[in-house]
C-alpha cells in the first residue's frame, strides 16, 4: 500500500465542460431521436460515446476529481472532447 497522500487540487468548476454536458442532456431530452440511426433503430455506439461525453463533462464541470488515475482520465475534459470527436466521426465521418 502506498503511504504517500494523493495530491489533488481544490475543486473548481469548469464552465465549458459543464455547458457541453448540459447541452447534451437537454438536447437528448428534447429530441431523443438524435441518438438513433436514420431508420429509427438505436445507435448504441453513438449513444455510448455521447453519454460518455456527457458524464465526463458533468463530473469535470462540477469540479470533482476522482482519485484513481484511470477514472481521472475517463472523466476529464480531454475525455469529453475525445468522446465528442469520436461520436462526430461516427455520425458524419
Amino acid at each position: 500500500m502506498n503511504s504517500s497522500p494523493v495530491r489533488i487540487s481544490p475543486p473548481k468548476t469548469r464552465p465549458l465542460s459543464l455547458a457541453v454536458a448540459l447541452l447534451i442532456m437537454i438536447g437528448g431530452s428534447i429530441y431523443p431521436f438524435a441518438f438513433a440511426k436514420a431508420d429509427g433503430s438505436a445507435d448504441h455506439t453513438f449513444a455510448m460515446l455521447i453519454f460518455w461525453a456527457m458524464s465526463a463533462g458533468l463530473v469535470n464541470g462540477v469540479g470533482f476529481v476522482p482519485r484513481w488515475p484511470l477514472w481521472r482520465w475517463f472523466f476529464s475534459g480531454w475525455a469529453c472532447l475525445a468522446a465528442l470527436a469520436l461520436a462526430a466521426w461516427l455520425r458524419w465521418g
